[in-house]
């Protein structure tokens, strides 16, 4: 018992060193039990000792029944703090580009997130890679108007990313659910996407409540299939 105390003691301070460092900055994922087990060459059970320990330390957080998450070639993107922000942690260079922010009326989107309120902030944006300008993504943002929030469509947003606009505006999302499929795009989503009409894409629809369950955003995202991909964790 006293070695696999010391492994999962070793495990434990590497790991925080690394995170407290910056070398695993906040909010990305911490690669797989399976892949630290052979990092560190020791089984799966003493990882878990470890990763219970830097969760006590409040160093990692879990999230038990987690389900799909977003990959940008094969790297898990823990977009919670924003795609932009996530894929910039993983070294890609990648550009978004404002196409409006406007405030919109939709009853239906309000019954399906079964608010009472009709109106949203709606932010239309387009993702691209640096130097080839391959469009990866096309996003619909749509938010309560809430101080902050309200006068966007007057002030733009300038360089502020939409993250740190929802922040200050107090939107701090802590949970909610996340549905995908796939389908083929119209003219209009072809011609912002710089693809054909028919042409198939990933399309996700992300729900994101505050810790006392009220609305923060709702998004919807068409991604390029080439380089988004879709994993479910279980068990």
């Amino acid at each position: 018992m006293t070695g696999v105390r010391l492994k999962h003691q070793r495990i434990t301070e590497v790991l925080a060193k690394e995170i407290r460092g910056g070398r695993l900055p906040a909010g990305e994922q911490l690669p797989g039990e399976h892949a630290l087990a052979q990092r560190f060459g020791v089984s799966r059970t003493t990882v878990r000792a470890a990763l219970a320990e830097l969760c006590e330390a409040g160093l990692i957080a879990t999230r038990t029944g987690k389900g799909s998450y977003v990959l940008f070639d094969g790297r898990p993107l823990d977009d919670h703090l924003g795609w932009a922000h996530a894929l910039a942690g993983h070294g890609i260079d990648a550009h978004v580009r404002t196409l409006s922010v406007r405030e919109l009326c939709d009853d239906e989107l309000a019954a399906q997130l079964a608010l009472k309120e009709a109106r949203f902030m709606c932010v239309e944006r387009i993702r691209e890679l640096a130097g080839d300008e391959v469009v990866v993504s096309y996003e619909r943002s749509f938010l309560p108007l809430v101080p902050g929030v309200r006068d966007l469509p007057s002030r733009g947003l300038g360089l502020e990313s939409l993250t740190d606009v929802m922040l200050r505006a107090g939107l701090r999302p802590d949970h909610g659910e996340q549905r995908v499929s796939g389908r083929r795009i119209d003219g209009r989503e072809a011609e912002l996407l710089r693809r054909e009409p028919g042409d198939w894409f990933l399309d996700t629809r992300r729900t994101s409540r505050a810790a006392d369950g009220s609305f923060v955003e709702h998004v919807v995202s068409l991604l390029d299939p080439d380089h988004f991909q879709l994993t479910l964790e279980f068990g």
